[in-house]
């Protein structure tokens, strides 16, 4: 029985350390592409790909660098950052591999926020009013807040996963529904709604990129140290509770991460699907590692794609532009049918997830 012990003991730090070994792989190989990728984003413009050279010696092309290209390249990774990153704490937290940053309701109400946002600017001078002091971002952020909220008051806290869950669908449904009132009584939002809705990092700024890098760094650092009560989620509701760990308050903590990284992104470029649940599940298909380790590869994973995803938007069809978030939905759809398959074949195999 003792060698049996010491045998499993050696298999698991075995495999630990292997684990470890590609993490930090990882970790460097995304560290090396998010480089490659800030260098080919600021090459890629409305006529297609340009080279260094004319870069570097028309003014002209500098000063688009700067103000439009670069911002834009940044904000995609940070957006996609923040949405892998509530992906992560959504998968981790609700203990499903499908879980993704919009579960509570949060899309909804950023894009009900924007909708009244432009609903104001356009009818009073009240509106214009509060639209200088809170702007698209503040308002689409305050949406997604309240509904957040809602679905916590609804759910009647974060004890009950299963009513949690179902409370953000009822929240997401309603609040889109009011949405889609909004654009009926304004018809002259239905464009900008209609963007929105694509999503797109074309508008992405400086002020926007410190913005969502100041939300990035706070939510990350909030998540890893909160990290310790997904890992005791992985091993189930009783294991986590015999640890001693203050799951209701901890809970409560990753569910606003969840909620500020997802509104913070959804109001800087609109609805993204996809990257928030792809990039978790290729962290874990190539190490596996605690929830703390996890975070942050998923986060860096996230940039990769949305930033990827962005360059590709802006030149497949130059001069024309694809709004980004039909070509993550492309993909990440198809990516989601391949792990539905997946699973039904493992399912069939007796070996589920």
């Amino acid at each position: 029985m003792l060698e049996q012990g010491a045998a499993v003991t050696a298999t698991a730090t075995a495999l630990l350390n292997a684990g470890l070994q590609r993490s930090r792989w990882l970790a460097l190989g995304l560290v090396l592409i998010t480089a490659a990728l800030l260098v080919v984003g600021v090459m890629v413009g409305s006529t297609g790909f340009e080279s260094l050279r004319r870069l570097y010696t028309d003014p002209i092309a500098q000063q688009i660098i700067w103000e439009i290209r670069m911002p834009r390249t940044l904000g995609a990774w940070l957006a996609g950052a923040l949405l892998a990153l509530a992906g992560a704490v959504a998968q981790g937290l609700f203990r499903n591999p499908l879980a993704d940053p919009y579960l509570l309701g949060s899309a909804s109400g950023a894009a009900l926020g924007a909708a009244l946002a432009m609903v104001l600017a356009g009818s009073t001078g009240m509106g214009m009013a509060w639209i200088e002091r809170l702007g698209m971002t503040g308002m689409a952020f305050m949406g997604a807040a309240v509904a957040v909220m809602l679905t916590l008051l609804l759910a009647q806290g974060v004890q009950n996963t299963l009513r949690l869950l179902l409370a953000g669908v009822v929240v997401g449904v309603v609040l889109g529904a009011l949405r889609d009132v909004l654009e009926l009584g304004y018809p002259d939002i239905l464009q900008s709604m209609k963007a929105f809705g694509l999503g797109s990092t074309a508008f992405v700024g400086w002020a926007a990129c410190a913005l969502m890098a100041g939300v990035w760094a706070l939510c990350v650092m909030v998540a890893w140290m909160l990290s310790r009560v997904l890992d005791g989620l992985t091993l189930g509701e009783a294991t986590a509770n015999s640890l001693g760990l203050p799951l209701a308050p901890m809970r409560m903590g990753l569910i606003a991460v969840m909620a500020l990284a997802t509104g913070a992104a959804v109001a800087q470029t609109g609805l993204i699907a996809f990257v928030g649940l792809a990039a978790p599940h290729l962290v874990r298909s190539i190490c596996h590692v605690g929830q703390g380790r996890s975070l942050w590869l998923s986060t860096m994973m996230g940039g990769v794609l949305l930033l990827a995803a962005d360059v590709l938007a802006r030149g497949l069809i130059a001069p024309q532009e694809l709004p980004v978030g039909v070509l993550t939905a492309l993909v990440g759809g198809s990516y989601l049918l391949w792990l539905m398959h997946r699973r039904n074949q493992d399912a069939g195999r007796g070996r589920g997830w």
